[in-house]
């Protein structure tokens, strides 16, 4: 296990959470942290349980009672999917001493299964958070530092611009916190291996998925039209599938936070806007490898550039709030004619329109969209942001600022 350990900016929040409830889930996809963060902060205070090995699983399934005294609290019981069945008698003992907090840190890697389980047996008494892959901020060593629309945010922007080159290298390589720790590791390798492991853990988990294969294609398909407007049933037919059958499949990938789904904003119902969702994946270091980019000129100039750096924009911001705890509002936002914004993020009662942009020399022509979603919406947008890969940080007009990516 790497020595170096990167602080996170769900730490203070995770701390207060354990300090409030009596208990506390985090969940996340696989490899982003989880355990690693509970062990820095809580081990050797709370035992610790990892319920992904099989003889600690049918110990939790054959007497969980007797499991639980066993690893009574405070305890980490990790993986807590793979024994749901604990969860109504984890209850049994909060509810035996409500007033003690901290006593159970349980974490997941399926959402849906997770979130369904918690909500029938722990409401009210455990507090749900997440943890993502690494965000910018918090491999640059300033978990805390604000957006650029939030107050505080041009004082602590004072870290050196990264280069193109860089850029897109850390693209390539992600930002799972194993691959941060240890840059000796080929990011293609593990990468493979993660994807292999996924699909034999999760998708078998969740779904009876016979033919992984057919199964990776569809990954693979759905990794080129990142950022675009997902059209399921061309898709299932692309593939040769039955669009239920993609249907699942999709919501598999969401249930284990492979993707994130972007849903449009449209607050004038009377006006002709795309009701489609966009998908794109929650790493780009497995959007690069599911697309087969390898090398970092080759992902900048081709074909899938805009969305490899459409999708980093949008997970550096929304990995900031999730890692604060907070539910982010990010929609994307257009019309039937064509004018769009790549995101809208609601924030203190505006909506904040940002741009991705791949070209390194930001011009005003790059602020159309929002030009014309302020046209549309008016007093409730916010400032305007183009988001480039280069160095430059300049006015484009009517409140609209050219950043760069490494300000993110």
């Amino acid at each position: 296990m790497p020595n170096s350990f990167i602080p996170r900016s769900l730490q203070p929040v995770l701390q207060r959470a354990a300090r409030e409830f009596p208990a506390v889930v985090l969940t996340g996809p696989r490899q982003s942290g989880k355990t690693t963060l509970l062990r820095r902060l809580f081990i050797p205070e709370y035992r610790y349980a990892s319920l992904e090995l099989p003889d600690v699983r049918v110990a939790a399934a054959t007497d969980p009672r007797g499991f639980l005294a066993m690893h009574a609290p405070p305890a980490v019981l990790d993986e807590i999917q793979n024994a749901p069945g604990l969860l109504p008698y984890i209850k049994e003992r909060l509810d035996a001493d409500r007033a003690r907090k901290g006593q159970y840190l349980l974490t997941g890697s399926q959402n849906l299964l997770l979130a369904e389980r918690v909500t029938e047996s722990l409401a009210g008494r455990a507090a749900l958070l997440r943890l993502l892959p690494l965000s910018g901020r918090e491999t640059r060593g300033d978990p805390q530092a604000p957006l650029p629309w939030e107050e505080g945010w041009g004082a602590r922007n004072s870290s050196p611009i990264s280069q193109p080159t860089e850029i897109w290298k850390g693209f390539l390589r992600g930002a799972f916190p194993e691959l941060a720790a240890e840059p000796d590791r080929d990011p293609a390798l593990w990468h493979s291996s993660y994807v292999q492991t996924y699909l034999e853990r999760d998708v078998r988990g969740l779904r009876q998925i016979g033919d992984l294969t057919l199964f990776q294609n569809f990954l693979r398909a759905l990794a080129v039209r990142s950022g675009q407007l997902l059209n399921l049933a061309e898709l299932a037919h692309d593939l040769g599938v039955a669009t239920n059958t993609a249907k699942a499949w999709l919501s598999v990938l969401e249930a284990t936070y492979q993707i994130v789904i972007l849903r449009p904003y449209y607050a004038n119902v009377g006006k002709r806007l795309v009701k489609t969702p966009k998908v794109y994946f929650t790493d780009t270091g497995t959007l690069c490898h599911l697309a087969g980019l390898k090398d970092p000129a080759h992902a900048a100039s081709g074909p899938m550039g805009g969305a490899i750096f459409e999708t980093a924009v949008l997970l550096e911001i929304l990995k900031t709030l999730v890692h604060r705890a907070e539910d982010p509002q990010i929609h994307f936002w257009r019309t039937a004619s064509g004018a769009e914004v790549d995101f809208l993020v609601q924030a203190n009662g505006r909506l904040i329109p940002i741009e991705a942009k791949l070209s390194a020399t930001p011009r005003p022509a790059m602020a159309k969209g929002i030009r014309s979603f302020r046209g549309d919406l008016g007093m409730q947008a916010g400032p305007g942001y183009v988001v480039h890969p280069g160095d430059a940080r300049l006015p484009l007009g009517d409140d609209v600022t050219a950043l760069p990516f490494a300000c993110l």
